[in-house]
């Protein structure tokens, strides 16, 4: 009996230093990438932060009411009582914009809840007032988020107003991202 002790003793003390050296290691890899993560993403937002004026930080988030939404449904054909055009999404890369920039008048800017550290492609779209569509996509990166979706918009409208032959009435219908 003593001899069984003894041994299984001996077994459980020697794979002891195994297994805390097996868990130890992986969690010193992961603090290791999460601190080059952070400093990567503080370094690409002190960049980027220098060439766009700050964005307020957005309102505290509140749903809609239950109900019909109160300006009635989305699209009715009396609006588009022709096809729509979307076009070709065309890419920018983010600090290059393609089109001249449209002198248009300040709007409310949307406010967009995403997980900003998930998001790889953002694309917006501008609609003209015949109702055609200009997207325009942009991969992002480590540290983009609200502030830099301003040039994005801004890409959209800038093409809307471009390709429509300056179309006055050109307006941001929508952002999305994956």
């Amino acid at each position: 009996m003593k001899l069984g002790t003894s041994l299984v003793l001996v077994l459980s003390a020697a794979s002891l230093p195994i297994s805390l050296a097996a868990r130890a290691e992986p969690r010193r890899e992961e603090r290791h990438e999460e601190k080059q993560a952070v400093r990567h993403e503080e370094k690409q937002a002190v960049r980027h932060e220098e060439h766009l004026p700050p964005r307020p930080p957005p309102p505290e988030w509140k749903g809609h009411p239950p109900g019909v939404h109160p300006g009635g449904p989305a699209y009715h054909p009396a609006v588009h009582p022709h096809a729509i055009r979307v076009l070709r999404p065309r890419v920018a890369r983010y600090g290059e914009h393609p089109w001249h920039h449209w002198g248009h008048a300040e709007f409310a800017r949307p406010v967009y809840y995403w997980d900003w550290g998930l998001v790889h492609h953002v694309s917006c779209t501008a609609e003209d007032s015949y109702g055609d569509q200009y997207p325009v996509s942009e991969n992002t990166f480590a540290g983009f988020g609200l502030v830099n979706m301003t040039a994005v918009e801004d890409d959209a409208l800038d093409r809307c107003y471009e390709e429509s032959g300056g179309d006055q009435s050109c307006y941001l219908a929508t952002c999305s991202h994956f």
